[in-house]
């Protein structure tokens, strides 16, 4: 190994920032461990929270000189992989040269990392409260059924309920801070009392958005979807405290008896002469009067007096006698499927779209043909890594000078294109032959897209406020050759995701007043997709099986998604969602691209669980796509599932035969 750059691990060499980063990347471990007693060597106990360390040194530098084109570093480290241009229009310039949104300057949030944006600010005016995201609001709007905070945290679920007691407040926080105004006292209607809180009880850091509810020491805030879910996401297991008594849950016997302590019992257990509740609440009482009830289903004895009982797939009606079917796939949703889902009396069955293959589990779909790869963008490098081997390989290598930004992947020519900002064009390489071209010159750009049908790339530009679009067959000759597409009313367009065969894009903008935002590919039927509960949604996927769209947000750190038509949102708050640019979906899988962490991750889609580090290279990662490698026939998955509304339309994309009958370039409407 490399003394001055690496470390020595079981299975060769790693760099040595990667050593006790809380990241295993030795098989054995060792990276994380040190010393005879095995304990870890955090790099805050040499360098402290505000420096950071050279690589292979202990030389510790201040964050403020990362990227100040001074070397401090012996090697030049702090200076490697910086930004060359000036901050762009509507963003300000930090004492480290870090870029940051201008209205996030004065928000309660070190977003430069080197405490700048917030060293020279004052607290909230009287009189008004700052959200947990750090916009500061008057307190009148405080619990009036309006999110006037990004993130929601200024309508918790448990409005109403003040605590303003100042010793409540931790250290170093003011008493106007919404997480100090408000407590969780109330019960959430999931659990009971599982969150229940003694009102004299101190409670710290307490404002929850909408979406998620407190854990009972009042450390953190869960989504509702990890209610009684068999993990314990709580630091203290709240969140799992009390769901037993939920009887009628998914996945729960609907013949379950709840027991006085909470859990359940199987109802043919309920008065057998035996105690099986733990308080014996399923013996004694009326157990022996007899069955005489016209049940639909079945009649069981119970300590109450007899009682219906419905089979499996059924619950009790109103009338206590009667049973009704339940329908698993609306009730359920994801839990029940994971793609299509039919019902039928007492039961439901799960089914595949075409290319892919129903797990022996019967809910799971799994992709069919060859094994799905992740193709990732890692400064002047593309790897592919494949999702069930881990195997990776680069595929594409650039000069060392360059940095691949956004990537796309044309499924029909097998060709990689991307954005070199060095150069401001969009170059492509040919991964069958290495045959490399420059497709446009004198553009700048956050996002790339290919429409593979329509043979066409669109890319937008946040300084100029516009989609564009050019030919994939087109050849640089020393003049630009591209369309607007759009052009004004777009506040900073920044990521971008195509529908080809539905002739859809949509995008997200990042300016004054985020959004997202959905068109046909000709720039026509534009409108507003989502504009409520977003920060900074720098990164999107589509996810075509279900028919969701996908985003991340530095700036509130969330995952979100929603049904194509808007609705169904549903946001997860993920503490290692810091800086994402790029996304992609592959089953049931989420993935993305950590800048500040130099990392690819992927955590379940649905729940926001089960988080890995797929890849971690001594450098950013940026662009991050999901190719099909086989024939782009309709049984490839991923790419080719049409908007539902637009269903009629599979494959009929205008611009596919003949180029649409146009000279030059053809842009689809559905």
């Amino acid at each position: 190994c490399a003394a001055s750059r690496q470390a020595a691990c079981v299975s060769g060499c790693i760099p040595v920032p990667w050593l006790c980063d809380g990241e295993q990347q030795c098989p054995d471990g060792t990276d994380e461990q040190c010393g005879q007693a095995g304990e870890c060597c955090a790099v805050s106990s040499v360098c402290g929270s505000k420096k950071v360390q050279c690589p292979g040194t202990h030389h510790c530098i201040p964050h403020w000189e990362l990227c100040d084109r001074h070397q401090d570093c012996e090697d030049g480290w702090d200076e490697e992989g910086c930004p060359q241009q000036p901050c762009l229009p509507g963003q300000w310039q930090c004492r480290n040269r870090v870029c940051i949104m201008a209205e996030w300057k004065c928000n309660g949030i070190d977003d430069c990392g080197d405490s700048s944006d917030e060293d020279i600010c004052a607290p909230c005016t009287p009189g008004m409260v700052r959200c947990d995201e750090g916009k500061c609001i008057l307190e009148s709007l405080m619990c009036d059924d309006k999110d006037d905070c990004l993130d929601g945290t200024d309508e918790p679920s448990t409005c109403g309920k003040l605590h303003t007691a100042a010793g409540s407040c931790p250290s170093g926080r003011g008493a106007t801070e919404l997480s100090c105004l408000m407590s969780p006292f109330a019960a959430s209607p999931q659990v009971g009392a599982a969150f229940t809180a003694h009102p004299l009880t101190p409670i710290l850091h307490l404002s929850c958005s909408r979406t998620h509810v407190p854990c009972r020491d009042g450390t953190g805030c869960v989504a509702q979807e990890y209610l009684c879910d068999g993990e314990k996401d709580c630091a203290d297991g709240s969140d799992e405290d009390g769901c037993a008594q939920l009887c009628n849950t998914p996945g729960r016997s609907h013949s379950s008896y709840p027991c006085g302590l909470g859990s359940c019992l199987n109802a043919s257990l309920v008065c057998n002469s035996q105690q099986d509740c733990a308080d014996g609440s399923d013996e004694g009482g009326n157990c022996s009067v007899p069955c005489q009830r016209s049940c639909t289903h079945l009649c069981y004895p119970s300590p109450q007096g007899p009682r219906c009982w419905c089979g499996p797939g059924y619950r009790l009606a109103a009338d206590g006698l009667s049973c009704m079917d339940i329908d698993e796939c609306t009730e359920w949703g994801k839990e029940a499927c994971s793609q299509t889902c039919l019902n039928a009396p007492g039961s439901y069955s799960c089914g595949c779209l075409p290319g892919y293959l129903l797990e022996p589990d019967g809910h799971t779909c799994k992709l069919t043909g060859p094994e799905p790869k992740l193709l990732v963008a890692v400064q002047s490098e593309v790897l592919s890594y494949g999702l069930r081997s881990g195997h990776e390989e680069v595929v594409l290598a650039t000069d060392k000078d360059r940095v691949v930004f956004s990537l796309d992947y044309d499924l029909v020519e097998r060709k990689v294109f991307w954005m070199d900002l060095a150069t401001e064009s969009i170059r492509w390489q040919d991964l069958s032959s290495g045959k490399k071209g420059t497709l446009v010159k004198g553009v700048r750009s956050d996002c790339i897209a290919v429409d593979w049908l329509g043979r066409n790339l669109y890319w937008t530009d946040g300084v100029a406020g516009q989609i564009l679009a050019t030919r994939l067959g087109a050849a640089w000759q020393g003049i630009p050759e591209y369309t607007v597409v759009m052009d004004g009313d777009l506040d900073q367009p920044h990521s971008l995701v195509l529908q080809p065969l539905a002739g859809l894009m949509y995008w997200s903008e990042v300016g004054s007043h985020s959004r997202l935002m959905e068109a046909s590919m000709d720039g026509s039927w534009r409108h507003v997709l989502l504009a409520q509960g977003l920060g900074w949604p720098t990164a999107l996927a589509l996810d075509f099986p279900t028919q969701r769209i996908f985003w991340l947000d530095e700036k509130l750190g969330s995952v979100g998604s929603a049904r194509l038509d808007g609705s169904s949102v549903k946001v997860l708050k993920l503490r290692w969602v810091r800086s994402p640019f790029a996304a992609a979906v592959c089953e049931g899988q989420l993935y993305w691209s950590e800048r500040k962490t130099w990392s690819v991750q992927q955590v379940d889609k649905a729940s926001g669980k089960n988080r890995t580090v797929l890849l971690k290279r001594h450098g950013q990662p940026h662009g991050i796509q999901v190719p099909s490698w086989g024939n782009p026939s309709p049984a490839v998955p991923a790419l080719l599932i049409s908007h539902p509304a637009h269903a009629v339309l599979a494959g009929t994309n205008g611009c596919a035969k003949s180029n649409g009958g146009c000279a030059q370039l053809c842009l689809p409407n559905p």
